[in-house]
């Protein structure tokens, strides 16, 4: 229960009010009830009077209600005097009150209880509440109320509950003053920022889940040794469980489900000997089990998922002392051998999940009578199915059992039968490494690949939209099943039970969808939910390359969804074994240009095609994957070129002096443009230097499907960059130039002539390029994860995963990479435009230097003097922006930018113009004075980071950004310093700055530039050299 029943106070011991009879007479005389009925007449005062008549108001059309609130004991008044009486008690809940709390309600001055739940209220609460000092019991939950909350300072209150509602903002900290607080709920909210340091040292139940709340779990919660329930569920908080936790000896029930917590599982839980509930799901921790956590003896709710492993998969935890386990869940946790015996013959044991672990062994021929749902998905599990998984007519009790996808040796009825029971699943699946179960798939085909195309309209009828015939998809069953289509094209694999829904099958297919513009809505009116597991199959595929297509529309059932909360269905989506979206949320992705809700993804089928959706454990444990409509189609390759006959001497030579001739036209063009001779010369010098391939504009025409807007990963400094899957299934990213500007040319060829003759780990790969009539295409490797910028300031779930040594390896690989650029290629290069956007990000989160438009080769001692500046705002360096200065160790000074970016995860850009300090910089450099500059360390990473190490990065990333480019360091040398090989030359300019430099800096913070977050480029009074060309000592720069 969320909260406890109240006793009604006696009614021989209070007054009662019939309200609404005294305000309708308006008689301002209230009398006592019947049996006071001869007593003195007692006055309500006139504030009171009016606040009641404001709460009357939010009953529209419901009067009855109000006259009868004497017999529902509703209204309650006491504290009588000898002439006034007052409201002390409200209970309203679940009458259907509509509007906003007026703000009347803070004139009850002797209210001690206040319940105005499950109604449809709206708006903020009324700061007016604060002035109830009597207060002791508020619940306004189950409303719409939303904003901000108001500074709730009634140090008389016990119990607070303000779940399910809409409201915002950070915790206000004035409830550190609530100290006589008991009971606090605040779940299904959209609070956010970080989680106060409670110290309300009587709270017994905190209630925090479903929210936006972030960073470190703070060491004070440890410090509420009388909590008996704390829930953390869904929100983003990091880092370690706090050490302190092991005071907590009286927690009885503790959800962490949904968040990125790391490290090992803590052993402090042992502490907590009371516990009958432990829910971990969808964290990051580190195995093995703690061996010590096996002495809780009274828990009967245990789950755990995603463990990580250094090495090796882990044994099966020891948990034959919890012989009380109704519930055990090791999903996904890197276990390895048998199954305990014990397990089986748990007396109270109803649910197990053990599924994608690496289990092997047998099942044993009986278990306990207990069990009713058993999920074993993913394993290694082997020998022959016992009788009470195969022999199941009229047995009891009935169970959910899935045992797909292991090792089981099924006989040829056994596998013809494997989607016969809609409740048993031991389908052995197509992706597995096994011989025989290929073989076994094989038999769907009967060697006969037919099929290059598939449609499946989820949990809805068959239906032609757009001359393709989608599958109807109307199996109700899901708990534990496989089912196959009719016509044997397809099938799919369900698998969950939840108290969130009804274990009823239908209750899977849901048919009620949010309204969406869409074209084919017959597509989006109905889908397929599944509690964990959700997989697709499509059997006799033509090997090839194909794009699929999966849409999604969220649901929203008023009969499941009371109160209008916004739904937090999280799940991850793999196609043929390959990640492509992690936590995708339907609700929070953008529709695209068509209405829809999609993800697409080019993959290569052979046989079999696997689209599976699954969820690990974030978001709401109330929501399962769902889908909706599900496209497969094959990549038309173009044909080859026709054979064409050897071609005669005298052909031959007509088609070389015809070649000449359309050579000379070419070069004479690129003269007249200025793009031969003298000076930009060297732009064309530069192609030469590269060594990948050269693509036609159809083969990326197709690779990026037309430039769909679909796969635009987003925009680079001179155009949109798009992802594209080339024929042999290599991904590819793809900047497209404008081939009409001589900007865009420009950047074509520089990029061209600096990156094609540089190859480094922590450089972009260039994978070739693309000039036909104006259209300029650049191929690159594709980043899984895309940039720096979006891992810093985009999703929570990227931002999660920047743990510190995660943050350390970025700072070093983007020093590595710029080494290289000043010191160790050939070509000596200056980057010029180093920030977040131009960092891009590997599937490991390596970083890799990109964008080198600007790039500028640096000629050694000599100095350049710019007078086309180029650059991002907050990132170039003083002498650089304000003189046209250009060294290296502009890139320097903009790489010590990007690392106080990192380490703190703050824009530099993001101006403050309201605070003492504009941009990050200057916040570092004011910090710095103070002896604080370790105030700057992102406190989303808590303590779960080296405080000397951060320290040392803090102080270099100050050096680097020294006003003077002479008392900066060189990269190789802030290399040494990031790896551990040197210490850090303190001199008195890198501790203390003049006047002056602060103040040349913050003038750089304030230059007026077109964007602080947009490259650009200022022009001179002349145009000469392009960026790569070598000149002596002054180059004039376009």
């Amino acid at each position: 229960m969320r909260k406890e029943e109240i006793d009604m106070v006696s009614i021989d011991k209070l007054y009662k009010l019939v309200l609404l009879l005294i305000l309708a007479t308006n008689i301002s005389v209230v009398k006592s009830s019947s049996n006071l009925a001869n007593g003195p007449q007692l006055l309500l005062p006139d504030v009171e009077v009016r606040a009641v008549e404001e709460l009357r108001k939010l009953a529209k059309g419901n009067d009855k209600f109000w006259y009868q609130q004497c017999d529902n004991k509703t209204i309650i008044c006491g504290n009588c005097n000898k002439t006034f009486c007052h409201v002390t008690e409200l209970y309203l809940s679940g009458n259907n009150l509509y509007g906003r709390i007026p703000q009347e309600v803070g004139n009850l001055s002797h209210l001690t209880t206040l319940d105005l739940s499950g109604n449809n209220l709206r708006g903020e609460i009324p700061i007016s509440i604060i002035n109830l000092q009597f207060i002791t019991y508020i619940d306004l939950s189950d409303n719409s109320l939303s904003g901000q909350l108001p500074p709730f300072q009634m140090e008389s209150l016990q119990f607070l509950n303000l779940g399910t509602n809409k409201l915002n903002g950070s915790l206000p900290k004035s409830f550190l003053n609530l100290t006589s607080l008991e009971e606090l709920g605040l779940y299904e909210n959209f609070f956010s920022g970080d989680l106060l340091p409670f110290q309300m040292n009587n709270l017994q139940i905190l209630y925090l889940d479903e929210n936006e709340l972030s960073g470190a779990i703070p060491q004070q919660l440890g410090n509420l040794t009388q909590l008996q329930e704390l829930d953390l569920r869904t929100n983003y908080f990091v880092g370690e469980l706090p050490p302190s936790f092991m005071k907590l000896v009286n927690l009885e029930k503790f959800w962490a489900q949904g968040n990125s917590l790391t490290g090992k599982i803590p052993t402090f839980i042992a502490n907590w000997t009371q516990l009958d509930t432990l829910d971990l799901l969808g964290n990051n921790f580190e195995g093995p089990w703690p061996k010590e956590i096996s002495s809780l003896e009274s828990l009967v709710y245990l789950a755990l998922s995603n463990v990580v492993t250094r090495g090796s998969a882990y044994d099966f935890p020891d948990l034959s002392r919890m012989t009380s386990l109704q519930d055990l869940t090791l999903r996904k946790c890197s276990l390895r051998g048998p199954i305990p015996g014990y397990i089986w013959v748990l007396k109270e044991l109803q649910n197990l999940d053990l599924s994608f672990n690496e289990l092997s062994g047998q099942l044993p021929n009986f278990i306990s009578t207990s069990l009713t749902s058993i999920f074993l998905r993913e394993n290694k599990l082997n020998g022959l199915l016992p009788g009470w998984l195969t022999k199941r007519k009229n047995v009891k009790p009935h169970r959910y059992v899935d045992v797909s996808e292991n090792l089981f040796k099924l006989t040829t009825s056994e596998f013809n039968a494997s989607s016969d029971d809609p409740d048993v699943n031991y389908f052995p699946g197509c992706s597995s490494t096994s011989p025989h179960i290929k073989d076994r798939c094989d038999d769907y085909c009967h060697n006969n690949l037919k099929y290059d195309e598939l449609f499946i309209n989820c949990g809805g009828k068959e239906v032609t939209v757009n001359g393709n015939h989608y599958s109807a998809d109307q199996n109700p069953n899901g708990s534990s099943t496989f089912s196959r289509d009719e016509k044997g094209g397809w099938g799919y694999s369900s698998m969950g039970l939840t108290e969130s829904l009804d274990k009823r099958p239908e209750s899977l297919i849901i048919k009620d969808t949010c309204n969406l513009s869409n074209t084919a809505a017959r597509l989006v009116e109905t889908a397929r939910v599944a509690l964990i597991s959700l997989k697709y199959y499509g059997f006799c595929f033509s090997n090839g390359n194909y794009t699929v297509k999966l849409y999604f529309a969220e649901i929203g059932s008023s009969k499941k969804q009371a109160y209008p909360i916004t739904p937090k269905r999280v799940f991850d989506i793999d196609i043929q074994g390959e990640n492509v979206r992690k936590n995708y949320n339907i609700e929070a992705e953008k529709v695209n240009d068509d209405g829809d809700k999609m993800v697409e993804h080019n993959t290569s089928i052979k046989s079999c095609l696997e689209i599976h959706l699954y969820w690990s454990g974030n978001g709401s444990d109330n929501y399962g994957p769902l889908i909706s409509t599900i496209s497969v189609t094959k990549v038309r390759v173009q044909p080859p070129p026709k054979h064409h006959p050897k071609l005669s001497p005298a052909l031959k030579a007509v088609i070389a002096v015809s070649s000449l001739f359309f050579l000379a036209l070419l070069l004479l063009l690129l003269r007249k443009l200025g793009y031969l001779g003298g000076k930009r010369s060297s732009e064309l010098q530069a192609t030469e230097l590269f060594p990948g391939g050269v693509y036609t504009f159809r083969q990326i025409k197709d690779a990026t499907q037309n430039f769909n807007v679909v796969n635009k990963l987003g925009e680079g400094g001179f155009g949109p960059v798009f992802k594209g899957v080339l024929p042999d299934g290599t991904t590819i990213a793809v900047k497209q130039l404008s081939g009409k500007s001589k900007q865009g040319i420009r950047e074509f060829v520089n990029e061209i002539g600096t990156i094609s003759a540089l190859q480094h780990p922590n450089l972009v790969k260039l994978m070739g390029c693309c000039a036909e009539d104006n259209e300029l295409l650049l191929i690159y490797e594709y980043m899984e994860n895309n940039s720096l910028d979006h891992a810093l300031f985009g999703p929570e779930e990227i931002k999660s995963r920047l743990n510190w040594s995660t943050r350390v390896k970025i700072i070093l690989g983007i020093a590595k990479g710029l080494t290289y650029l000043h010191e160790e290629s050939k070509l000596k290069i200056i980057h010029r435009d180093i920030k977040p956007t131009n960092i891009l990000l590997d599937k490991e989160l390596n970083a890799k230097i990109t964008d080198f438009g600007y790039a500028k080769l640096n000629e050694g001692e000599h100095t350049h003097v710019i007078t086309r500046i180029a650059g991002t705002t907050g990132y170039m360096a003083p002498e650089y922006a304000m003189r046209g200065y250009l060294t290296s160790k502009a890139d320097v000074y903009s790489f010590g930018v990007v690392t106080l970016e990192i380490v703190s995860g703050r824009n530099s850009a993001s101006c403050r113009p309201s605070d003492q300090t504009v941009y990050l910089l200057d916040s570092a450099y004011v910090l710095q004075e103070q002896g604080n500059l370790m105030d700057l360390v992102d406190p989303k990473l808590g303590t779960d980071y080296s405080w000397t190490e951060a320290n040392s990065i803090l102080e270099l990333a100050m050096m680097c950004t020294n006003p003077s480019p002479t008392l900066r360091p060189t990269m190789s040398e802030v290399v040494k310093v990031i790896e551990g090989k040197t210490k850090i030359k303190t001199t008195s300019s890198t501790v203390r700055r003049s006047t002056d430099e602060i103040a040349l800096t913050k003038a750089m913070a304030a230059l007026s530039l077109p964007s602080p977050s947009e490259s650009y480029s200022t022009a001179g009074p002349s145009e000469a050299t392009p960026p790569l060309s070598n000149s002596n000592n002054i180059t004039n720069e376009i």
